[in-house]
């Protein structure tokens, strides 16, 4: 899908989508629960839904309601315990989402019911060692990896498991959720610095509201320091009966980097005391000149003089690209730093970011790991293509309703994968975007 966007600068107010960040971890315990659980959640979108079909195929039983979610969880025999007999060799796809396979895998070894594993696009080059190397270690059999299907076997057990700090985020959470289901206590411990420490803690607290307790301590030894999340063995996997996921920031940033480009954007909805490490973006857009108010729920974000500055992203790789559009418009030079990561996304996203912003006017430079970007305070729009990355569509999308001329973006539609109403809320704020077939 092609979109075309004429310059119109946004303006208004919208309501947060749910986080799907929060969702994969909620429905996954809900699922691993005693009891039903409703999840209480305002979205969805294609990661949601590929976590949703790979928990039906264990045998979890979950139904769209008026407010989200209702979970029946995974099959249990009369004892109390989980019944893999049911759900023995079933196929999950996993589809583009890479939290849902680095979650999946986990939990599999830990049911010891076997699964074939499938993807889609990138998502068989997206890395999973060390996670895949510490699972063999752990009692799980895997075949080789970079290829689908990945086939899961053998029983997870309990003890250490050890991660690098500069390592994804999502391979200790994942660990995290399927740790209440293993004989024995878990330790994981990630070598310090911890990258995405933020998306751990979502993770914690995910458990927290379902029963089960996560002690943290930090630890130094011969090899460095670390930092250990433990659960105790034993701790059952408690539904609270209802949840709900919080309104996400990663997509919020969006359009709240709108406002600090031009006019005044608010976004509804959203916890300013949330794990989620991206609700970051007010204090990175406050630091580009921007004013930033929060009241309650609420946050606004209104133009001012921006000026480039340097960000490091090691914690937030996700806001990397509305900060980017931010420093297309800002005066001076803006380094995104602590930027690997981003090559490892849907996209090479340090390229795509490059290739994007230099479509429409912008003069980019990828050095090494780092994104050097020399605003001028205006773009001149153009073709983008969106090379399958929903938060390139998006980011692309933005710098358009502020661009000089019209702005065409090719695979628009991959904004689908994390939030399917992107352009209707576009639309909300006064956007203009037309869309047609390729």
């Amino acid at each position: 899908m092609d979109v075309e966007i004429e310059p119109r600068a946004l303006g208004g107010t919208v309501s947060a989508i749910a986080s799907k960040s929060a969702a994969h971890r909620l429905l996954i315990l809900a699922a691993l629960a005693h009891g039903k659980t409703d999840v209480d959640c305002n979205a969805t979108s294609k990661d949601i839904e590929a976590t949703i079909s790979c928990l039906e195929a264990l045998g979890a039983r979950i139904a769209r309601t008026r407010l989200g979610f209702r979970v029946n969880p995974i099959p249990r025999t009369s004892e109390g315990d989980l019944l893999p007999t049911a759900i023995r060799d079933a196929t999950l796809d996993c589809g583009e989402s890479g939290s849902t396979l680095r979650f999946m895998l986990p939990t599999v070894a830990a049911l010891a019911c076997g699964a074939s594993i499938e993807g889609h696009g990138r998502l068989a080059e997206r890395p999973l060692s060390p996670l895949y190397e510490e699972l063999e270690s752990h009692g799980a059999r895997l075949s080789p990896p970079g290829a689908f299907p990945l086939y899961v076997d053998g029983r997870l057990r309990g003890g250490r498991f050890s991660l690098g700090g500069n390592v994804s985020s999502q391979f200790a959470s994942g660990i995290l959720l399927a740790a209440p289901l293993l004989v024995g206590d878990v330790e994981v411990a990630v070598g310090e610095p911890v990258e995405s420490r933020p998306y751990i803690d979502l993770t914690i607290r995910a458990l927290e509201t379902f029963g089960v307790e996560v002690n943290v301590r930090n630890e130094t030894g011969a090899g460095g320091s670390s930092t250990v999340f433990s659960i105790r063995s034993g701790q059952p996997i408690v539904s609270p009966g209802t949840v709900e996921v919080e309104g996400d920031w990663s997509n919020a940033a969006f359009w709240l980097a709108s406002g600090a480009i031009s006019g005044a954007v608010g976004v509804d909805g959203v916890d300013p005391m949330s794990a989620q490490g991206d609700r970051a973006c007010l204090a990175a857009l406050g630091a580009f000149g921007a004013r930033v108010s929060r009241r309650g729920s609420a946050a606004v974000v209104t133009s001012d003089r921006l000026r480039g500055r340097t960000v490091d992203v090691s914690d937030i790789p996700d806001l990397a690209a509305p900060l980017a559009a931010v420093a297309a418009f800002a005066k001076g030079r803006t380094r995104i730093v602590g930027a690997a990561r981003l090559r490892l996304k849907e996209s090479d996203r340090l390229e795509t970011i490059r290739a994007a912003l230099s479509a429409m006017g912008c003069t980019v430079e990828v050095h090494n790991d780092e994104l050097i970007i020399d605003g001028a305070g205006a773009l001149e729009g153009g073709v983008v293509d969106a090379a399958n990355d929903h938060r390139i569509a998006m980011m692309a999308a933005i710098c358009a309703a502020h661009a000089q001329g019209e702005t065409t973006i090719h695979g628009a539609e991959c904004v689908q994968k994390s939030y399917p109403s992107f352009f209707e809320d576009f639309r909300a704020l006064g956007g203009v975007a037309r869309e047609s077939e390729a």
